[in-house]
């Protein structure tokens, strides 16, 4: 019969040697960065398109591609248009701009559907420049009288402080992004009744400066269901000038990837109601000698079929965070195991570090050790209420939810955004800490809370900084098979039973030579 032990070591073994050598096979084999360095940032991005039909009628879906500009460089494309039939219709010119559409049709319809266009691609160099284009012909909006006659005031006191076509936009969008803007500019958005966007377009039409919006995303890794932003793209008589309308700030965002240059609706549906458009989106770092050959590799090699890779955008922002916690699980492992740090909870130290990482170090422990601190006194009148513990657990949490609300507004209001991260703190998890600390303080003492809280927080910082790490978070993401190998040193470990570094501390009067006694 073979021990216990040796069964471990033989797993953990295999575990070990497996997880890397599936590790070697993709570094190898299939051009995966084994270190992040000079490679390329490939964006995966995913359109989600949901609707609901409207009628017993035929369905037409219609979205409008991007077109590769300021230096980016497409890498590959997927449809998802299952039941339905689906065209992609070659380039053409649309008011003057290149446009690609896809479309989806489907005689009938009966429930609610989503479908789905992904695209790979990355920026081949910095350039930012835009193809030139032909210079349309102005003309003022159609307003009415009160309209048109606030529309000439703005502009005229605009065009006093300006000196050209591009000092003039940038003097309009200053205007609407003022706290207090003047009584024409209020007029025009209060009577227009839509987003100040509409409102600036018309203004510059009225000016006679020809514009039209530049459509993107801000590209943001992990980032889900976001929408589509607007620029603007201005002539100043000479040549094409974009601006933000968020800051007034005059060029290209290195973040921006121009999905619709031009106006026009991005999304069009018929025979369906309450459509809507959202992205999600996932970077990796890759060489440049995969992201050249991905379209041809993926349909070749099948492994990639079960990697992260082949999820969703979306899951695949999630499973980037998910797969860190095996790193931070076992250097909780290793504190607890080989140096005998002890903690409130196994793993608590794992989830206050994940807070950790969207609030920052410094401002994650001020706001732990600010709501545990209360919570604890809160905790203390509640327990000479004598309340079931059931009860006693759902007020804490109820107060905790209170103080989160309290701090993020005062932060607000201080103008301290990095404390407004304070919701990404698991609040069942708080509840449970202060439960369990105020238990352990009536039973062992405030002696034993602090030792134990104190443990939680280095552990939880040692977490953070493995989690931190570039090169591990690159390693995690790219090879999630070396979990396995996790895996492995976790099990060998957890039939280690020789002695903590912080028992030979403990114990260390017993290896000294004893006094003579007389």
């Amino acid at each position: 019969m073979v021990s216990s032990r040796v069964q471990v070591s033989l797993i953990a073994a295999g575990l070990i040697i497996l997880g890397l050598g599936l590790c070697l096979y993709k570094a190898v084999n299939l051009g995966f960065p084994l270190f992040p360095g000079e490679y390329r940032d490939v964006w995966t991005v995913e359109s989600k398109i949901s609707f609901r039909p409207s009628r017993a009628e035929a369905v037409e879906v219609e979205l409008k591609l991007p077109t590769m500009l300021a230096g980016w460089s497409n890498v590959d494309e997927y449809f998802a248009s299952s039941g339905f039939g689906f065209t992609v219709i070659a380039p053409s010119k649309d008011n003057g701009f290149e446009s690609r559409r896809a479309r989806w049709t489907r005689q009938t319809l009966e429930r609610p559907t989503t479908l789905y266009y992904k695209q790979q691609m990355f920026r081949a160099n910095q350039a930012k420049a835009l193809p030139d284009l032909p210079v349309p012909e102005v003309s003022p909006p159609l307003l009415e009288n009160d309209r048109q006659a606030a529309m000439a005031r703005l502009v005229d006191r605009l065009s006093q402080q300006s000196s050209d076509r591009e000092s003039f936009t940038g003097q309009l969008l200053q205007e609407f992004l003022r706290q207090s803007p003047d009584q024409d500019s209020l007029f025009l958005l209060g009577s227009y009744q839509e987003d100040s966007l509409v409102v600036i377009m018309d203004v510059l039409a009225y000016k006679g400066i020809p514009a039209h919006q530049l459509r993107g995303i801000v590209l943001e890794d992990g980032r889900r269901r976001q929408t589509l932003s607007s620029l603007i793209e201005i002539h100043n008589g000479v040549k094409w000038v974009i601006f933000d309308p968020q800051n007034a700030s005059v060029g290209l965002p290195d973040n921006f990837f121009i999905w619709q240059r031009g106006d026009g609706a991005v999304l069009n549906v018929a025979g369906g109601r309450d459509s809507s458009l959202e992205f999600a989106l996932v970077s990796n770092s890759l060489p440049v000698k995969t992201v050249i050959s991905m379209g041809q590799r993926s349909e070749q090699v099948d492994l990639l079929d079960f990697s992260v890779y082949a999820l969703p955008v979306e899951q695949q922002g999630i499973f980037k965070g998910l797969l860190l916690i095996p790193v931070a699980a076992l250097v909780v492992v290793l504190m607890r195991v080989l140096v005998g740090i002890r903690t409130s909870g196994t793993f608590m130290p794992v989830l206050i570090a994940l807070a950790f990482i969207q609030t920052t170090l410094l401002v994650g422990l001020i706001i732990f050790l600010g709501l545990v601190g209360v919570g604890l006194w809160i905790r203390s009148y509640l327990s000479r209420l004598n309340l079931l513990l059931v009860s006693r657990v759902a007020a804490v949490i109820i107060v905790v939810i209170l103080l989160m609300a309290v701090l993020a507004v005062t932060s607000y209001r201080l103008g301290l955004d990095q404390a407004l991260t304070v919701t990404f703190f698991p609040t069942v998890i708080i509840a449970w800490t202060i439960e369990r600390m105020s238990i352990l303080w009536e039973e062992e003492g405030g002696h034993e809370v602090l030792i134990q809280g104190s443990g939680s927080l280095l552990v939880a910082v040692l977490a953070y900084i493995a989690m931190s790490s570039q090169i591990i978070s690159h390693l995690t993401f790219n090879f999630p098979e070396l979990m396995l190998s996790l895996l492995g040193v976790i099990l060998l470990l957890g039939k280690y039973t020789g002695f903590r570094l912080s028992e030979l501390y403990r114990f260390r009067d017993m290896g000294s030579p004893q006094e003579s006694r007389l």
